[in-house]
């Protein structure tokens, strides 16, 4: 912990203990458990009751949110029904006593999602979260053209590569020709009128923790969730950009649509599936640029000294985004 500047201190201060039913003198053991690009996870055991609790330290917001860690939060409260998320227990976004805003919620066990053994799984755990009512005026943020959105944020991380002397040019002028070809396609796209949820829009492989089957499967890290299209979630968790992330694994069409099958089965009425794969043939390919211009962007920001989380593993992966294949693999598949 001694990484974050004053949480060591923080986690023995009165208002962190008493909210949590912590002894005044501290007991608990607080390990590394995880990191991201921005945010910083520990797990500890209450001493009091035995459970296994994780604190998360929030140190930047992808969605330039100054109350990213409460808009985190707020989300896992609207989705403690579901059964397939952490539940919350404290928050702290004032950044008073420490420069960063945190978080404790449950710890939940389980494996990385394995795309070759638990797509079905992963197919019910998304429907039994889609299922959850949700209004449009319980504060998620939600966006009236989700594919517009996509692409204008795919256009503003991209600037960071194109305006840096790191990005090679040949590279630039292929990611622009995409963005213009995936602009095409969203000005083909009228309707965004049905049912809304939700959605967790970053459904990479290690966020889901996985038990085998029933419902012991679950969804965690909640960082950008909005009130939007489920299918942007399928979308998001089909696309070669996800899947290929933390694995060498890119779905076949045939693997695709026996998940959204099994997703639409297991949905079994709880609210309008209609127009699911029509949706996925729009929302796959925006879901590719957005991973390719991000992997564009934090590869230049990866370089800057001084970075608070870097991830060896993490920048090894946006250089294979970058590739001329994987470029034009992504090209050749949606975009031709």
């Amino acid at each position: 912990m001694e990484r974050i500047k004053g949480l060591n201190e923080y986690v023995k201060n009165e208002k962190y203990r008493k909210a949590l039913n912590l002894p005044n003198e501290q007991e608990e053991e607080y390990t590394m458990l995880a990191q991201g690009e921005y945010n910083i996870n520990y797990s500890f055991t209450h001493p009091k009751t035995g459970k296994k609790l994780l604190l998360r330290v929030n140190c930047g917001s992808q969605m330039h949110l100054e109350n990213q860690i409460e808009y985190e939060y707020h989300a896992l409260e609207l989705l403690a029904d579901s059964g397939r998320t952490p539940v919350p227990v404290f928050v702290d976004g004032s950044k008073k006593e420490l420069p960063y805003g945190m978080m404790v919620m449950e710890f939940l066990e389980g494996s990385t999602l394995d795309y070759r053994k638990n797509l079905m799984e992963a197919a019910e755990c998304l429907a039994d979260i889609h299922s959850v009512p949700v209004k449009e005026t319980d504060g998620l943020i939600s966006p009236s053209n989700p594919l517009q959105a996509i692409l204008d944020e795919c256009n503003q991380m991209v600037q960071t590569y194109y305006e840096s002397d790191l990005g090679e040019e040949k590279k630039k002028v292929q990611i622009r020709r995409l963005l213009e070809l995936g602009q095409e396609k969203i000005n083909e796209i009228r309707d965004y009128s049905g049912y809304r949820c939700s959605i967790n829009t970053e459904l990479n492989s290690g966020n889901f923790l996985m038990n085998g089957a029933g419902k012991d499967n679950y969804l965690v890290d909640w960082e950008k969730p909005l009130y939007g299209d489920p299918v942007q979630d399928l979308g998001h968790f089909l696309a070669p950009t996800t899947t290929f992330w933390k694995t060498d694994v890119i779905l076949t069409e045939e693997e695709m649509a026996d998940f959204t099958r099994k997703y639409i089965q297991a949905v079994n009425g709880r609210f309008d599936v209609s127009g699911i794969e029509e949706r996925l043939n729009i929302f796959i390919p925006i879901t590719c640029l957005r991973g390719i211009t991000w992997c564009a962007m934090a590869w230049v920001e990866y370089q800057e000294p001084g970075r608070l989380i870097r991830n060896e593993e993490t920048f090894k992966k946006m250089e294979d985004y970058l590739n001329r294949d994987f470029l034009d693999m992504i090209e050749e598949r949606y975009y031709k």
